[in-house]
């Protein structure tokens, strides 16, 4: 059974109504990005941070997973699937993924400011003064900028086993995950979704200049016509 490795970037997710990362003019939601996703910006304003993300988890229990989740997700039908996400969403899973791996942290699960390894699933608000067990603080289980990605060795593992990678919705511009796809093995065909994409087909690389939802059912049927 063939591997086929997907990497995902928040293209992925606006088809579902979730915000890409970052507006052009670099603000997240009217944010500076260094206040709401650094921990220099939690230990300066816990609150604002803390509210930020609440907002966030309370907006991604409205929505739902979009038909390139689910195109992607029927794929386990036919192939070995590891869906690799930036996205801190869970629309992966609820659209029936069964092996996503997260390099940015889930929204919907929180840690204490000690530990970033002990996180539990929550789906309500945090505030200053919420503690763990231990008495620590809890924060979001989001991986800020300047934080080590703890999943990105295990995400490079599986990029070496790919026999297909496909890329969606992500500019391939933030590291480390913009490493990842030369950790697949050379020569790997590689299908590469947006609808402004920032590259060109060359080689093995097919760059499908679309949505996620448009460019994923043109995989699905790219890869049935060479089964």
């Amino acid at each position: 059974m063939k591997h086929i490795v997907v990497l995902t970037g928040a293209g992925m997710s606006a088809e579902s109504g979730i915000k890409t990362f970052r507006d052009a003019d670099g603000l997240w939601e009217g944010h500076d990005v260094m206040q709401v996703a650094t921990p220099e910006g939690f230990q300066d304003n816990p609150e604002l941070v803390l509210d930020f993300y609440n907002q966030r988890r309370r907006q991604l229990l409205t929505v739902e997973p979009n038909a390139a989740h689910f195109d992607l997700a029927s794929l386990e039908k036919d192939y070995k699937v590891s869906i690799i996400t930036q996205n801190v969403d869970d629309l992966h899973e609820r659209a029936g993924s069964s092996n996503v791996i997260h390099l940015h942290g889930e929204l919907l699960k929180v840690r204490n400011v000690i530990d970033e390894l002990s996180y539990f699933e929550h789906q309500g608000d945090i505030k200053l003064g919420d503690t763990c067990p231990k008495g620590h603080q809890l924060r979001p289980h989001i991986v800020w900028f300047g934080e080590m990605v703890p999943n990105m060795d295990i995400a490079m593992e599986v990029c070496a086993t790919a026999d297909i990678l496909v890329i969606i919705g992500t500019s391939m511009q933030v590291y480390p995950a913009a490493s990842l796809m030369h950790y697949v093995p050379e020569g790997t065909p590689t299908y590469f979704i947006d609808p402004k994409p920032a590259m060109d087909s060359r080689g093995s690389l097919i760059v499908i200049a679309e949505t996620a939802t448009k460019g994923v059912k043109e995989i699905i049927g790219l890869l049935k016509s060479k089964d």
